[in-house]
């Protein structure tokens, strides 16, 4: 029983070229203004945001081993615009998609819509997600390990620019956030049928390599960051290709692939038989011949 029903059907009539410009036009201008009105609003709340921020280094702070501050007379204004750009970012997402949307669905088939649909629902919990892991277990204990780190090298280091420290945690955060999204992908790829459950299982290996490699990448330089990010990462993998298999049971490619590699298996079988009895009959002709020649000599 399939999933949806005709998957492949389009539900909007096409439409003339000029007003595909216009829609589009209409599309962008739309995201830019969201995106313009959420970068002034996070703006606005830039001080809240800050001290959300500073909340991985608040144990540290009142403990009294560091303190965070700005070394340059610019320091505050360029972190309320960063603040504005990366928040007004995030914010405008769900605005700007809407647009984006409007403005690619009608080429879509029902297969496409339900997909799309699903990775942007799904997308945004996982997203929240690797955010709220990030923020609340990896960003603290990534602040004491360097900060033990730097006590190990008997490094006194008890002022921290916030210039360097809002890059690194907002990195760290949104890293996880994006990676988080990877499974994921994989998983809307296997529903449209690009990819299957058993292609994902003989890339297990190259998965789990790639999770460590994005961990060394996009988080910083510390073993227990990467190993992290690279976990949960793998074991997503894992659930995607669940997800694409039990897809692909509900909707009955998996027997249907299985009765075509039966019935492909039983030809090569079959084509094999042929080509063996083919090689005997001609081997007992040859011998025959043979013996005819050798009898005609004697």
């Amino acid at each position: 029983m399939a999933l949806i029903k005709n998957p492949d059907e389009y539900n909007d009539p096409p439409r003339p070229f000029f007003e595909h410009i216009v829609a589009l036009r209409s599309c962008l201008i739309n995201g830019l203004v969201a995106w313009a009105i959420c970068c002034v609003v996070v703006g606005v709340f830039s001080p809240t945001v800050l001290g959300w921020l500073e909340a991985p280094a608040e144990a540290l702070q009142k403990e009294g081993r560091i303190e965070i501050v700005s070394l340059n007379l610019t320091g505050g204004f360029s972190q309320i615009m960063s603040i504005a750009m990366w928040g007004g970012t995030a914010l405008s997402f769900p605005f700007v998609m809407y647009f984006v949307l409007r403005f690619v669905f009608p080429a879509l088939t029902k297969r496409e819509k339900a997909a799309i649909l699903f990775f942007l629902l799904a997308g945004t919990v996982f997203f929240g997600i690797g955010v709220a892991v990030a923020y609340g277990q990896i960003a603290p204990n990534v602040v004491r390990f360097f900060d033990v780190v730097n006590g190990w090298l008997g490094l006194s280091v008890t002022k921290i620019q916030i210039e360097n420290y809002v890059p690194l945690i907002l990195k760290l955060v949104l890293a996880f956030g994006l990676v988080f999204q990877i499974p994921l992908i994989l998983f809307v790829l296997g529903w449209l049928g690009v990819i299957s459950s058993d292609t994902l299982r003989s890339w297990r290996r190259f998965a789990i390599v790639l999770s460590f490699f994005l961990g060394m990448v996009l988080t910083p330089p510390d073993p227990m960051s990467q190993i992290l990010m690279a976990t949960p990462l793998i074991v997503l993998y894992e659930l995607s290709i669940w997800g694409v298999y039990f897809k692909e049971v509900c909707s009955g490619e998996r027997w249907a692939k299985r009765k075509e590699e039966r019935a492909k298996k039983k030809e090569e079988e079959r084509a094999k038989k042929e080509k063996e009895r083919a090689e005997k009959k001609e081997g007992r002709a040859k011998k025959k011949k043979e013996g005819r020649k050798d009898k005609e000599k004697a």
